[in-house]
């Protein structure tokens, strides 16, 4: 195993405050860290936009299907594309692109996939539990690869997503 993280870059003994590798937390941790962060509050504005003002959960589904779709897309290709990899030390910018648009999909989908369930509001119950796990998720990953503060993060994430899930819930209402 230490044979194919070295051949990915990953060989550093350098680690973090947190205690984790360097180059790992660089090129695969901050780089999911984006996508999904991104993914899980960026699609929330348009998915529950459509909930409130369609009342129809398929459409929703559709919608939240193709946010999560562009918006992996658009992250994979800003993320390759932002460095070479050599001036910050952030590793391939395919691979980079790669996890991150991933990563972003799945912040998407996950709350998306509730409104496979045909009644509306059921499906925007599950989806805003679905909401509240990824942004734990977001919290527990900030706290354990980056040291930071479990419940700030917390706070900080909920502040976030509650701003962009408010947005579409006034927007889809009006």
């Amino acid at each position: 195993m230490t044979a194919f993280l070295e051949r990915l870059g990953f060989g550093g003994r350098e680690l973090t405050a947190s205690g984790h590798s360097k180059e790992f937390v660089l090129r695969v941790v901050q780089p999911g860290l984006i996508g999904l962060m991104d993914g899980s509050v960026s699609t929330l504005a348009p998915l529950f936009a459509t909930a409130f003002a369609t009342r129809d959960a398929w459409v929703t589904f559709l919608v939240g299907l193709a946010a999560a779709v562009g918006a992996a897309i658009s992250m994979g290709f800003s993320e390759g594309l932002s460095d070479d990899g050599t001036l910050t030390g952030r590793g391939h910018p395919f691979i980079r692109g790669v996890i991150t648009g991933a990563a972003t999909f799945v912040g998407g989908i996950l709350h998306t996939l509730p409104f496979l369930i045909p009644h509306v509001g059921l499906a925007i119950y599950v989806a805003f539990g679905v909401v509240g796990v990824e942004l734990l998720a977001i919290a527990f990953i900030r706290y354990r690869y980056f040291s930071m503060s479990f419940w700030m993060s917390v706070v900080q994430v909920i502040i976030g997503g509650s701003l962009v899930f408010a947005a579409g819930v006034l927007i889809g209402s009006a």
